[in-house]
């Protein structure tokens, strides 16, 4: 029991410590809301790109690819937006609010929550599965968030514009170029493998910092309903039947970890940002981001003891 506690907390408590981080740049000044946007813009457009580049050009394909893990995850994030939809529809009257709630439901923080999770449980030598499912989960999550806030505007779906932001997604460059080395067997020189590792390393850290840095408490009164509704969603209910599916199907080890750091880890960041931009409502969608990654460190903690606790991984 002892052990088992000690890898929950292990797991947790560095994805917190950078984050706390993060708040202490805030609140000593040492970035502007400007600065902030401008680094989190580099490490999305670089350092992302070369973290799925080097995770996937160093794996080996043969032991990585896993075609069901991939559809179940799949199949659990179109089921949880589907499902959270039709809740949704049925007890939220304003289309404001439908698409932040139904988007806040399905859509989770992997790449920037789970991963490190993953890395904290099993070590960085076994990152390549769950990279491989960023390639499948990303594009997914982009293209059903648009969908949603689109159609709860009453706007228009445009599907191969869509696609064509997918593509110019930095992790989904990263994921192409990096499987077409692969495929292909161009070798890297150490020269530049190096640097290329360093920055892969260094993705995680500096995400959680500018995650930590970018929080801001809003009012929640105006929609305290909905918000518990969509904390209880995203953090209990969505990731009880999945991994309780994921178990049942015969998931375990580092697969069954990978499909918990999809479907019990917080709201995306980027949930706001599209809430904001596509007419949703962007208060409801900030907050939903607050306090998910706030209270996720319970949540979280509790997933991984009880997995653990029962020897699934």
């Amino acid at each position: 029991m002892v052990s088992n506690l000690i890898v929950a907390v292990c797991a947790i408590i560095p994805l917190f410590f950078l984050m706390l981080i993060g708040v202490a740049v805030k609140k000593m000044k040492l970035l502007t809301e400007l600065e902030l946007a401008h680094v989190n813009r580099m490490v999305f457009k670089i350092f992302f790109f070369f973290m799925m580049f080097y995770n996937i050009y160093t794996t080996d394909i043969a032991e990585t690819f896993r075609p069901h893990l991939m559809l179940f995850g799949a199949l659990g994030v179109l089921a949880s937006a589907l499902i959270g939809g039709i809740i949704i529809c049925l007890l939220e009257k304003s289309n404001k609010r439908r698409g932040a709630m139904i988007q806040a439901i399905f859509r989770s923080n992997f790449v920037i929550m789970g991963i490190p999770i993953i890395s904290n449980i099993f070590g960085d030598d076994q990152l390549a599965i769950p990279t491989m499912m960023i390639a499948i989960i990303v594009p997914i999550y982009n293209i059903v968030s648009v969908f949603i806030l689109e159609t709860f505007r009453g706007g228009h779906f445009y599907l191969p514009g869509i696609l064509l932001g997918v593509l110019k997604n930095p992790m989904i460059l990263g994921a192409i170029c990096g499987t077409i080395f692969l495929v292909l067997g161009i070798p890297l020189p150490k020269v530049i493998l190096k640097p290329v590792s360093q920055l892969a390393a260094a993705t995680t850290p500096m995400a959680l910092i500018i995650l930590g840095a970018s929080f801001k408490a809003g009012s929640y009164h105006e929609h305290l309903p909905q918000l518990v509704g969509c904390v209880l969603g995203r953090l209990i209910i969505v990731p009880t039947i999945m991994l309780g599916l994921a178990i049942f199907v015969g998931f375990r080890g580092v697969e069954l970890v990978t499909l918990m750091a999809i479907f019990a880890t917080p709201c995306a960041v980027a949930g706001y940002a599209m809430a904001q931009q596509m007419g949703s409502d962007a208060d409801l969608a900030g907050n939903c981001v607050v306090y998910t990654t706030g209270l996720s460190c319970f949540t979280i903690f509790g997933w991984v003891f009880v997995l653990k606790t029962l020897g699934l991984f």
